[in-house]
């Protein structure tokens, strides 16, 4: 069932039912319990009064029984005349009876309380011994009656109950609707919002209940809106960055096209193919970014950092070489295992090791130190190029922003990855100047949860 409506009306339905018919079963225990209580009392009472007017000579023996049930005889429609009475003599002679007894003995019991059966008929009877007179005085009536008595007063307990049930379920149902109508008023508040309104939700209208998914709500609308200021600001900053090397490259075939010489063509077709490989960098980091974006905050992977590591120095090796600067690795003997997705952790290395590259000029050295750091693991990239001034050094991580320093042919997007990168995956970057040798860029790795 979907409807918490329907589910509130139900238990709260149920819960009522399963009270008030307790309530009733309760009653009528009770109540069975108290009228048998008083029932007895009075066959005790009338079978008492039998002997003590037989023992005082008030009444003669043939019309004890008789009396005793003209004095006991009610006059409620259905429950006259309910008590019978039997003389019996000690030996077992039966002396008198009321016209109301039934043929058969009432009980074989000596004295006291008994049921028995007579004619047929169940029968609650009190025996009283007279000694003195040696009688046996028996003052019975009829279990039906007792239990058509009780069955009257159940009826009338649940009969008015029954007859309210449809009106109470009435009032659950409204009640109900009534204590969830906030949160329909929130959802139509929310349904009639245009797609652009991120505006926070109002918590102090909305009930003690529904603060929590209000804050959900409102938490929900600012991450929205920084993503989607974040695309904004992705979309205008990639359009204005490819189109700078886009025109470069046109200019620069029309240069070729209509080059005098073939020096001017050469030159104009390496411009070409600088403003391409430059493009082709910006395009792949543009997707790159795109990736750790989209990429879940999950550090419940595995990473083999020492094949991490490899594969970047491998995958990195032709353009070291093209520049002329030496990679240089230095792996302890093991790595612990560390959390997070291997492909966040490629991209954030690769584009550091990148930039450190871009930095370096000709027979300079990039170094990639592994570390363990208490149960973490920490590389840490390390040029001998111009380094980056301390006024550039809180900013190095915004998008498409480049530094007094930075190399020709850069976007400004490769520390962004990493550090994007190494957020998903639960890690940190840490930047310091080497003084006059260069930047260190140091990554943090978080440890795996055993």
């Amino acid at each position: 069932m979907t409807s918490i409506r329907a589910r509130l009306f139900l238990i709260l339905l149920v819960s009522t039912g399963a009270i008030w018919f307790s309530a009733a079963w309760w009653i009528q225990h009770s109540t069975r319990v108290e009228v048998e209580r008083v029932l007895d009392a009075r066959l005790a009472e009338a079978a008492e009064m039998v002997s003590s007017l037989l023992s005082d000579g008030r009444v003669e023996l043939s019309n004890a029984a008789d009396a005793m049930a003209a004095l006991t005889t009610r006059s409620e429609a259905g429950y006259s005349r309910q008590l019978s009475c039997q003389i019996w003599s000690l030996d077992g002679t039966m002396v008198g009876a009321s016209r109301s007894a039934p043929a058969g003995r009432l009980t074989q019991a000596d004295s006291g309380f008994s049921e028995t059966v007579v004619d047929g008929e169940r029968w609650r009877v009190f025996a009283e011994v007279n000694e003195d007179l040696g009688l046996r005085v028996m003052v019975g009536d009829r279990l039906a009656v007792r239990d058509r008595l009780v069955s009257d007063v159940i009826r009338g307990l649940l009969v008015p109950a029954l007859a309210v049930l449809p009106f109470l379920a009435g009032l659950i149902w409204l009640s109900v609707g009534q204590g969830l109508a906030p949160l329909s008023r929130l959802a139509k508040t929310l349904s009639a919002r245009s797609a652009d309104n991120l505006e926070p939700v109002q918590a102090e209208p909305l009930p003690l209940e529904l603060r929590p998914m209000g804050a959900a709500l409102n938490t929900l609308f600012e991450r929205v809106t920084t993503a989607r200021e974040r695309e904004r600001s992705f979309s205008a900053y990639a359009a204005h960055e490819l189109k700078t090397p886009l025109s470069g490259i046109k200019t620069q075939a029309q240069i070729a096209a209509m080059a005098p010489d073939e020096d001017t063509r050469r030159h104009a077709l390496e411009q070409i193919e600088k403003g391409v490989a430059r493009t082709d960098r910006m395009v792949r980091q543009l997707l790159e970014l795109a990736a750790v974006d989209g990429a879940s905050d999950d550090g419940g992977g595995e990473i083999d950092l020492r094949e991490v590591i490899s594969d970047v120095v491998a995958s990195m090796q032709r353009a070291a070489d093209a520049k002329g600067v030496n990679l240089h690795l230095d792996l302890p003997a093991s790595l612990p295992s560390v959390s997070g997705d291997t492909v966040l952790a490629t991209l954030a290395l690769r584009n550091v090791v990148e930039n450190a590259i871009a930095a370096s000029t000709t027979g300079k050295v990039v170094e990639i130190r592994a570390a363990v750091f208490g149960n973490a693991a920490q590389v840490t990239v390390s040029d001998e190029g111009f380094g980056i001034t301390e006024a550039d050094r809180s900013r190095i991580t915004e998008r498409f922003f480049r530094g007094r320093n930075a190399p020709e042919g850069g976007s400004g997007l490769g520390l962004s990855i990493t550090q994007t990168a190494m957020e998903r995956i639960g890690g940190s970057v840490e930047s310091r100047s080497r003084g006059s040798i260069g930047e260190a860029m140091t990554l943090t790795f978080p440890a795996k949860s055993a």
